[in-house]
């Protein structure tokens, strides 16, 4: 998997408000020196992240930007889907590497074990990011990794989270 630099560049923007002290806002300057980003760039990621409702801007002498929620409230699932793409989007991945043998379908439509590992990684990616908050991240990195190992293995072993396969337009546990 690939993360990609508005995936990365927008996280690092949200900590940077989400670090920032309660009610203060900063401002595009502001976080682009201190990310060490363009100006015109922060203020994209941060045309995203409000139009998305994760951030809010302040009007007036103190203005600038805030996060819409406390850091706690905001998952990473949310964030990641505004910023990026899915791993795998059916039927999208499918209709892209088709192969040639068939007008628009894919060579192995019937069964494939390819769709089937990346909606797997998908779902599971998915899950974990939706079980980190933003408060998550601001911790230090050490207190992050035991974080991240602890609901990782949750995750894991939890047999209720095994990710549903989807086959074409069936899942496999409605087959």
């Amino acid at each position: 998997m690939k993360i990609s630099s508005q995936e990365e560049y927008g996280l690092r923007c949200l900590l940077r408000l989400a670090a920032a002290e309660d009610g203060h806002s900063l401002t595009i300057p502001e976080i682009a020196a201190a990310e060490g980003l363009s100006a015109p760039y922060v203020a994209k990621l941060l045309a995203v992240l409000r139009q998305a409702n994760l951030i809010e801007s302040v009007r007036g002498r103190a203005g600038g930007y805030r996060l819409a929620l406390p850091a706690a409230e905001v998952r990473l699932g949310a964030v990641m889907d505004v910023l990026g793409e899915r791993l795998f989007t059916d039927p999208e991945t499918c209709n892209r590497f088709a192969g040639t043998e068939r007008e628009g379908n894919c060579v192995h439509l019937a069964g494939c074990t390819l769709r089937a590992l990346w909606q797997t990684l998908e779902q599971w990616m998915r899950r974990t990011f939706d079980q980190i908050t933003l408060a998550d991240l601001l911790q230090s990195e050490h207190s992050m990794v035991d974080l991240l190992r602890s609901r990782l293995a949750e995750s894991v072993l939890e047999p209720a989270a095994a990710p549903r396969i989807m086959l074409g337009s069936v899942s496999r546990e409605e087959q």
